[in-house]
């Protein structure tokens, strides 16, 4: 059992090339056999008759034709008819032939030349096709990376004609999707799809070899044709996959705000109405006219509350919420959200550390953000005192909401900042944990990132919750010191 050898990575087997020898190297080849080969004959007279010696020319004939093809090999087989005649065929020393069996032996010569050159002819135009084949396969893979590689079809297009003009060697290549004329310069091919609609155009110079445009035709435009098709479709099916996602994030937001309107907005109108018929009635007391009124403005003021909201995240999602930059405190930021509570006896503490610097932001922005960070603290606290901290940490000034109600999962921090969610653990004791539109933490979210901030979450189950709010510090641009006026010398 014999092993076939294997050929090593970038080695090619010892087959003829695709492209014949410099001729000077064949000429200078074609002389030394030969001469090699009437040195040869000298000591073998001894051995043979010196008409059946001419075989030792042969393997010169053979090898330049093989090699250098038919006219060379010709031009050895005569040389080598001549040289056996010159030197070994009697009378030696003339250009005579007086047996005819030199004939034969001439003649033999002549027929090996075009035999072995008609077969080394057939083998190497079937190595330079099989190179052709190889080169159109390998530009067809490059191609297919080019397009199918991720990126968008139009954007790839010019990296796939690259490698075409490089494949072909022409000058310039251009690839346009659709139909485009072509100009005085340029020539116009169509790649079309499998349904044979033209769907893009090669532009390529007018002026090419016979055998450039054969390749072109006949194996080029058919397997990139194919490819642009396949591209084109990949980016179509892309764009309906995101179209898909977005419209199932659509169907989610529209569901989630389904049920904050049935529940949420419900909820303070149904209030509103039952307490406005009832103040219609004359049998009420002054207190009980009096209870009635001040539940209608606290329940008008949650709806106007949670309205709020929802115009906030609209304007969040929209991108519409760009921020008025301007130096702001945040301890008067802190302060303002704090006073805007609506929850009574709420005990909300603030501690600033001294060297707390003004920031660049959108006053307003910031205060809607922690208006919402200290309404969820303090809703989850369970009456317990809320802490605020304010602390310079390199270049950023930090803001930690801290409250001691039941903490946050590690499976519900990833998902509290979402529109409309809420944690489904209800906190032991006082507190309407469970009210909300699980709005507030999305919006402060927005606002904080607006502002170029970053907003995260450390918990603990049954330890309460910290938000942590990092925003920027922009040092304030140092006044020119005033020119000095030059004193006299």
């Amino acid at each position: 059992m014999s092993a076939t050898p294997r050929v090593r990575p970038g080695e090619r087997p010892a087959t003829l090339r695709a492209s014949k020898p410099n001729l000077l190297i064949g000429i200078a080849v074609a002389l030394v056999s030969v001469a090699a080969a009437t040195g040869a004959i000298y000591p073998l007279k001894s051995l043979a008759p010196v008409v059946s010696l001419s075989v030792v020319y042969l393997p010169a004939v053979l090898l330049v034709s093989a090699y250098w093809g038919l006219a060379l090999g010709l031009a050895t087989s005569l040389l080598s008819a001549a040289a056996f005649n010159f030197f070994h065929l009697p009378p030696t020393g003339r250009f005579t032939i007086a047996d005819s069996r030199n004939w034969v032996a001439l003649g033999a010569f002549i027929v090996v030349a075009v035999v072995v050159s008609t077969v080394a002819e057939l083998a190497r135009s079937r190595a330079l096709e099989a190179d052709r084949r190889r080169a159109e396969a390998d530009l067809a893979a490059a191609i297919a990376r080019d397009l199918l590689g991720g990126s968008e079809t139009e954007s790839a297009l010019a990296s796939a004609a690259r490698r075409v003009a490089t494949a072909l060697g022409i000058a310039s290549v251009s690839i346009e999707l659709g139909a485009v004329e072509g100009d005085r310069r340029r020539q116009a091919l169509a790649l079309s799809g499998a349904d044979g609609r033209q769907i893009a155009t090669l532009l390529v110079p007018r002026r090419l070899s016979a055998e450039t445009e054969h390749r072109l035709e006949a194996y080029v435009l058919p397997a990139l044709g194919a490819l642009v098709a396949i591209a084109l479709r990949r980016d179509a099916l892309q764009a309906e996959a995101v179209e898909t996602a977005a419209l199932r994030r659509s169907d989610d937001v529209k569901t989630a705000l389904l049920r904050a309107v049935s529940h949420d907005l419900r909820t303070p109108v149904t209030a509103i109405l039952a307490a406005g018929h009832a103040l219609g009635s004359d049998s009420l007391t002054a207190g009980e006219r009096a209870e009635l009124s001040a539940a209608v403005v606290e329940e008008g003021e949650r709806l106007a509350g949670l309205v709020d909201k929802l115009l906030d995240l609209s304007r969040l999602q929209a991108g519409r919420a760009d921020p008025r930059r301007d130096w702001v405190s945040l301890e008067d930021v802190v302060h303002a959200a704090r006073d805007g509570l609506s929850e009574s006896g709420t005990d909300v503490r603030l501690t600033i550390d001294p060297d707390v610097p003004a920031i660049r932001a959108d006053a307003a922005h910031l205060e809607r953000a922690f208006a919402n960070l200290l309404e969820n603290a303090v809703r989850y606290s369970r009456g317990l005192p809320v802490s605020v901290h304010i602390r310079r940490n390199g270049p950023q000034v930090v803001v930690r909401v801290v409250d001691q109600g039941p903490g946050i999962g590690a499976a519900e921090r990833d998902r509290i900042f979402e529109p409309f969610y809420r944690v489904p653990t209800q906190p032991s004791g006082g507190g309407d944990a469970g009210a909300g539109s699980g709005l507030g933490l999305s919006i402060a979210k927005g606002f904080v990132e607006a502002n170029g901030g970053t907003i995260t979450v450390e918990s603990l189950p049954g330890q309460g919750s910290s938000f942590v709010v990092s925003l920027p510090i922009e040092l304030p641009a140092q006044p020119q010191p005033e020119a000095q006026p030059a004193l006299p010398t």
